[in-house]
This record gives C-alpha cells, structure tokens and sequence, in this order.
C-alpha cells in the first residue's frame, strides 16, 4: 500500500501500525496528494491512504485523479476532520472508507482489511448523524466549480503564479488565467485574497 500525509511524524506512526500486521505492508509513502498520485502510478499499489488537507493536491482532489488512472484501486481517506463535506466529498471522489486520526491505532487495520475485500469502512457511530446532516443541508445544483477549476483554486489560494500553476498541471498560463477569471465570476469574487478566503471554507488549504 502507499501511504501519503504531509507530516512525517504522522506516517511514521501510522506505518508502525500497519507494520506490526502480517497482511499489510506499506511499499511507499507520500508527502502531498501529487506526490501520491505520482508514486502510485510508478509503485501500483493495492491500497492507497489519504490525508484529506495536503499541499498541492489535497486528498479528496488526488483520490479523484487516482480512481480516473485506475478504477481498480481501494482507497482510504485517514482525516482529523470529523465532518460531512469532506466525507461525502471523499466518497464521490473514489474512497472506500474514512478513518479518523483520533482512532486510527484502533480502526485503521480493520479499515484496510475491509478495502481489500472490496467492502466499505465508516467509523462507528458517525454514519446516521452524517447522513442526516447531509440530506439537511444538500441543495439542488450539486458542485458549482469543475475539477480543474478547484485544482486552480487551491494552487492560486497557496500563492503560485499562473506560470507556476501552468507549469505544474502542464497547461498553458493563459488557460490558467481564463479558469481563474471563470473561478471569480462563477464564485462572485474579485481578487486573489477572496479566493484565498474561499478555499479556507472549502478546506483546500488551511488557514
């Protein structure tokens, strides 16, 4: 499996968990959601955990990219975010489960067990009050901003340039400066720092 956290203390822990079990070994390991996409393709691994807030791509954005470049792959959302966005978000995105950090020495090895076997893991007692919650607050209109839209967002929120952000997605700065001029008129905002303010809200970026 790979394992990507942009806090090397956090994967050394976890790969102590996941080291002490006979069926599960850790053959790589990231520091941001582009990092693991890119791994994941060289290593091809069964099983890929995601951190949700990571630099560059965040979790929920790399699982995306992942289950698009291999449908076959399981993948794991490892969060301290106890919250429906990012957990409703993760499933759309392709993840296969959702393990706090907070329980992780407890869930983490059943939740890996379970993706192999193709089965879904939720941590225990969060699925109703989830639901719920969700089915309160959905309106119709589903996801106002494309993918590559929020990608642009992010990368515009954590301070790259339009060259910098085409460099990186391998795209021109003129397209990255039209997705932005779409991104303000879409969002009904003016500047840099306003998109800034979004993706805080959004959890793109941390404030």
């Amino acid at each position: 499996m790979l394992l990507a956290d942009d806090h090397a203390l956090v994967r050394r822990g976890v790969r102590l968990i996941l080291d002490g079990e006979p069926d599960l070994t850790v053959v790589a390991e990231a520091g941001d959601g582009a990092e693991a996409v890119a791994k994941a393709r060289i290593e091809r691994p069964d099983l890929v955990i995601l951190d949700v807030a990571m630099p560059r791509l965040t979790g929920v954005q790399a699982a995306r990219e992942l289950s698009r470049l291999q449908p076959d792959l399981r993948i794991l959302m490892l969060t301290m975010y106890d919250n429906e966005q990012y957990f409703f978000e993760a499933l759309k995105a392709g993840a296969v489960g959702y393990v706090l950090k907070s329980v992780a020495d407890r869930d983490l090895v059943e939740a890996c067990r379970s993706a192999m076997r193709n089965e879904p893991f939720l941590y225990p007692g969060a699925v109703n009050a989830l639901i719920r919650n969700y089915l309160e607050r959905a309106g119709p209109g589903g996801r106002i901003i494309t993918d590559r839209e929020e990608q642009i967002l992010k990368l515009v929120a954590e301070g790259h340039s339009s060259k910098e952000i085409a460099d990186l997605l391998v795209i021109s700065a003129k397209t990255v400066e039209r997705h932005r001029a779409n991104l303000l008129s879409k969002l009904g905002l003016r500047d840099r720092l306003a998109l800034t303010r979004y993706a805080i809200r959004a959890g793109l970026i941390q404030a």
